[in-house]
C-alpha cells in the first residue's frame, strides 16, 4: 500500500463552531497573551458565579470533600443517584409547594446535556419558540439538533421582555403543529424574570393543548424571591413541561457538572433510556457532592446569601453604568447586565479595546438567536450596540477598579469617535 501526503478529509461535520463565548475567549488570548480568568484579567464575559463563600451575607462554607465508597465505583444508574434525586425532590417540594417524586427527576452532567437531550428527541411536528436574545449555547444546540425554531421579538421598545402570548402565538400554523418555547428564567443575558402572576400564566399556557415548554432555571436563586415555574404546574405527569436546574449557578459549583431535568414520568423514562446507551449516567462522586450542597440547613443559608449578594451587586453596578451614560435594560434576576452602548459604538470594537487592558464583555451578537449559525459575514445583527456584562465571578472589592477600567476605555472610545468625526 502506498501512502501519500494528501491530507485526509475529516469524517466529522465541518459546521461545528464553538459557542460564541469561546470565540471571545480565544480572541482575548490572541490579544492579551493569556487566557481569561488568570491573574490580572477581568472576566466580565464569563457566566459563572463566585465559588467561594458569600461571607458578607453569611453564606455557608462549600464542602471540601466527599467520601467515595466501593459502591460509588460501580456504574451509575442511568437516571441518577437515588439520594440526589430525593434531595432535589425535597428541595422543590419544600420551597415551591410542588408534589414531584423521584420519578419526575433525571440527573445530567450539567444543565446543557439535559437541554440537548430534550431537543434531540423532540418529534418533528413541534416548533420551538425562543426569544431573539438568549443564552448563546441555545443557538448551537438548536442548530445541531436540527429542530424547527422561530424567534420572538426582543427590542428596547418591549424592554427585551416579550409577553407570554407571543411565545404561544399560533398565527400561520396548521392544527398539527405543537408549540414548545425555550426560555431561560431569569434570563441569560437580560436578567428579566417571569414571576408571580406572569409566571403562573406562562405555566398555564404551557399545560394547554398542543403546548409544552422547556424552562431553564439555572438562575432560579438569583431573584428576590427565588423563582421556579414548578410552583404553578397543575398536572406535571400529563404535560410536556420540562424544567431544568443545576449546581452551576446558585449552588456555586459549576465544576462538578451536575444538572437535572424535571418532567413527567413518561418523559423522564425516555430520557433515562437515552442515558442507558448514550450517556451512561453521571459521576457518583459528583452526585454525592451535590447531595451535600442540597442539605436542608445548608441550602436555606445558600438561597438567602445568593439572593442578597447578587441583588446588591446588580444594583451598584447598574447605578455606576447609568452614571457613565450607558443604557441598562437589565431585569431583576441573574448576574448579568444587558447594556446598550452610546450611538455610533459597537461591541466588537469595544471588546478589542478592552482586550488590551485584560478585560472582555460578551458582544450582543453572540446572544442573537436570529443570526446564521454559519457566521455568515453578510449578516448584521441588530444587537451590535448591545453587550452582556457579568458580575457573577467578581469579588466585591474589585468594584471600584472594574468601573474605573471600563469607564476609561469607554471615554477613550468616545473621544476617538469625536476626533474622527471632526477630521471628516
Amino acid at each position: 500500500m502506498t501512502l501519500t501526503n494528501k491530507p485526509t478529509k475529516s469524517f466529522l461535520l465541518d459546521d461545528v463552531p464553538p459557542m460564541g463565548i469561546y470565540e471571545t475567549l480565544y480572541a482575548f488570548k490572541d490579544t492579551f497573551g493569556e487566557f481569561m480568568g488568570g491573574e490580572g484579567t477581568h472576566p466580565w464575559s464569563q457566566g459563572f458565579p463566585l465559588t467561594t463563600p458569600l461571607e458578607k451575607f453569611n453564606g455557608p462554607e462549600l464542602p471540601s470533600s466527599v467520601d467515595v465508597t466501593w459502591e460509588d465505583r460501580f456504574y451509575p444508574k442511568a437516571w441518577g443517584h437515588p439520594h440526589l434525586r430525593e434531595a432535589i425532590v425535597d428541595y422543590y417540594n419544600t420551597y415551591y409547594g410542588s408534589n414531584i417524586t423521584s420519578g419526575n427527576v433525571m440527573i445530567f452532567a450539567g444543565g446543557r446535556p439535559g437541554i440537548y437531550a430534550v431537543l434531540a428527541y423532540l418529534k418533528k411536528n413541534i416548533q420551538i419558540r425562543i426569544g431573539n436574545v438568549e443564552w448563546p449555547a441555545y443557538l448551537d444546540i438548536l442548530t445541531q439538533t436540527n429542530v424547527d425554531w422561530k424567534t420572538v421579538s426582543m427590542t428596547p421598545e418591549n424592554n427585551f421582555h416579550p409577553t407570554n402570548g407571543e411565545y404561544f402565538d399560533r398565527t400561520g400554523l396548521n392544527h398539527k403543529t405543537m408549540l414548545f418555547p425555550v426560555i431561560s428564567n431569569p434570563s441569560n443575558p437580560t436578567g428579566h424574570a417571569r414571576a408571580g402572576d406572569e409566571l403562573e400564566e406562562l405555566m398555564q399556557m404551557a399545560e394547554g393543548p398542543q403546548n409544552g415548554i422547556l424552562l431553564d432555571e439555572a438562575y432560579e436563586m438569583f431573584h428576590s424571591p427565588s423563582v421556579s415555574g414548578i410552583q404553578y404546574v397543575k398536572d406535571l405527569d400529563n404535560s410536556n413541561i420540562f424544567i431544568t436546574g443545576a449546581c452551576t449557578k446558585g449552588l456555586q459549583s459549576p465544576g462538578i457538572r451536575i444538572g437535572w431535568m424535571i418532567a413527567s414520568k413518561k418523559n423522564i423514562e425516555t430520557l433515562s433510556n437515552y442515558s442507558s446507551f448514550g450517556m451512561g449516567g453521571v459521576s457518583h462522586p459528583s452526585q454525592m457532592y451535590a447531595v451535600e450542597l442540597l442539605k436542608p440547613d445548608r441550602v436555606a443559608l445558600q438561597r438567602k446569601a445568593v439572593e442578597q449578594h447578587y441583588d446588591w451587586q446588580r444594583k451598584r453596578y447598574k447605578e455606576a453604568f447609568e452614571k457613565m451614560g450607558l443604557k441598562v435594560f437589565t431585569g431583576s434576576g441573574g448576574f448579568y447586565h444587558w447594556i446598550q452602548l452610546p450611538e455610533g459604538m459597537n461591541s466588537d470594537e469595544f471588546n478589542k479595546r478592552l482586550y488590551k487592558r485584560g478585560a472582555a464583555i460578551l458582544a450582543g451578537r453572540d446572544c442573537d438567536m436570529g443570526r446564521p449559525h454559519s457566521k455568515d459575514p453578510s449578516y448584521v445583527s441588530p444587537y451590535m450596540d448591545m453587550f452582556r456584562f457579568s458580575f457573577g465571578p467578581l469579588l466585591p472589592e474589585t468594584f471600584e477598579s472594574d468601573i474605573e477600567l471600563l469607564s476609561e476605555v469607554l471615554e477613550r472610545y468616545k473621544e476617538d469617535i469625536k476626533s474622527s468625526q471632526q477630521d471628516w
